[in-house]
């Protein structure tokens, strides 16, 4: 009997110890994503802010593809390095949550260039509501999945700043880059970079 109840302790206590390291190994590898992501937007953004101060000519604006060049090709490194071989039912759920985003992304930059193209219409204001609104959402979603409140908040600064510019949009208020490209790197702060720092903190804070 006593040997029954040690064997019961023991797989409760590998389960628990199981549930731990999933949960850091999460942490850790949504933390460095939502870092990768979110400086890497911040930085394009502030790219894109000092060479349209200087440049008058609209192809600068293509330069917002960076952040999708540069992070799509550098996620994928560190996806690998957090990567232990295990995947769980949450790693499915995240996974497929980001290629929705991915998907919504390549949708959203098929319908400008085809507005742009073949009706001489400029809709780009649609990607940058696209990156607050809907990346904001996921965002939230993210952090409902590993019930991280710094996600959950970021995720609704960003879905309140993509409503702003929709709300703009449609009523005709000016979106000019002076206010537009500041709210959009204060955004991905509070939606990766902040969120980021404080899921690394913990995954090393439960590795200790």
């Amino acid at each position: 009997m006593e040997e029954k109840n040690l064997n019961a302790q023991e797989s409760l206590e590998i389960i628990t110890r199981m549930i731990q390291h999933t949960r850091r190994r999460l942490c850790l590898g949504s933390g460095n994503v939502c870092l990768l992501w979110g400086y890497t937007s911040v930085a394009v953004a502030l790219l894109v802010w000092v060479v349209g101060f200087f440049s008058a000519h609209p192809g600068w604006n293509f330069l917002w593809f960076l952040i999708w060049i540069v992070g799509g090709t550098l996620s994928r490194h560190v996806e690998r390095r957090s990567d232990d071989g295990a995947r769980s039912y949450t790693d499915r759920i995240s996974h497929g949550l980001w290629s929705i985003v991915g998907y919504c992304v390549l949708m959203g930059v098929a319908l400008c260039l085809g507005f742009m193209l073949f009706r001489g219409a400029n809709c780009w204001v649609l990607m940058l509501i696209f990156g607050l609104f809907v990346i904001g959402f996921a965002a939230s979603m993210q952090g409902v999945i590993l019930a991280e409140k710094s996600l959950m908040l970021g995720g609704g600064v960003g879905m309140l700043a993509g409503g702003v510019l929709l709300c703009c949009a449609l009523s005709g208020v000016p979106l000019l880059a002076a206010w537009i490209i500041p709210l959009f790197m204060f955004s991905f702060v509070c939606m990766m970079i902040v969120p980021g720092h404080i899921l690394n903190h913990k995954a090393r804070k439960s590795h200790v």
